[in-house]
């Protein structure tokens, strides 16, 4: 039993990488840093070096990364580290072997299930929020599609500079008013239908 507490014990050297993505170039660059500056007053972990990489622009955002070098001191403290900064990669180059209690795994699989649920939740708040937002906002534009026919029958690039609809987004909103009876259309003029 000792042996294996000191296997938990054992410091595991390791190569991370840690990427930040965002805009603008100059908040990724010092967010990573900070980000990186935090891992290091970590008393569990000793970093022995840390590289940063330019960031460099991926479709309209920038992504920035260190590789750090360093020490975990001991097997859950690696998987908490994982937990707490989720590096994008992970080498472990010391020890070449690891052993693992019973309890460490249930601990990390635990963790993990928790964690999961939590992003779950999360996800399932965030999609109704969406629903909800996409719902709302669909029936504000219409509302505005309605009340700019109001003063009578105009094209679909008038509507598009009263409601800041651009055509192609816009169309979308004026077929559902026509599949809803609630606008006509003549030769690319639309008409409220008044009930």
């Amino acid at each position: 039993m000792p042996e294996q507490k000191q296997a938990d014990k054992t410091h595991i050297r390791c190569k991370v990488i840690i990427e930040v993505l965002g805009k603008p170039k100059e908040h990724v660059e010092k967010s990573l840093k900070g980000y990186v500056d935090k891992i290091k007053t970590d008393s569990e972990l000793i970093v022995m070096n840390t590289e940063f990489a330019d960031a460099e622009e991926k479709e309209k955002l920038w992504a920035a990364f260190a590789e750090i070098d360093l020490v975990a001191k001991g097997i859950p403290k690696l998987i908490a580290f994982c937990f707490d900064y989720m590096p994008s990669s992970i080498e472990i180059s010391k020890p070449e072997e690891l052993n693992m209690k019973k309890s460490t795994i249930e601990d990390f699989i635990n963790n993990l299930q928790a964690r999961l649920h939590d992003v779950d939740m999360i996800v399932k708040k965030l999609k109704n929020e969406n629903d909800f937002l996409k719902k709302n906002m669909s029936a504000a534009v219409k509302n505005s599609i309605l009340i700019s026919l109001v003063s009578g029958n105009i094209g679909k690039e008038t509507i598009s500079k009263i409601t800041g609809i651009k055509g192609e987004e816009l169309q979308m909103f004026l077929d559902d008013l026509l599949k809803e009876k609630k606008i006509s259309e003549d030769n690319g003029t639309y008409t409220l239908v008044r009930e």
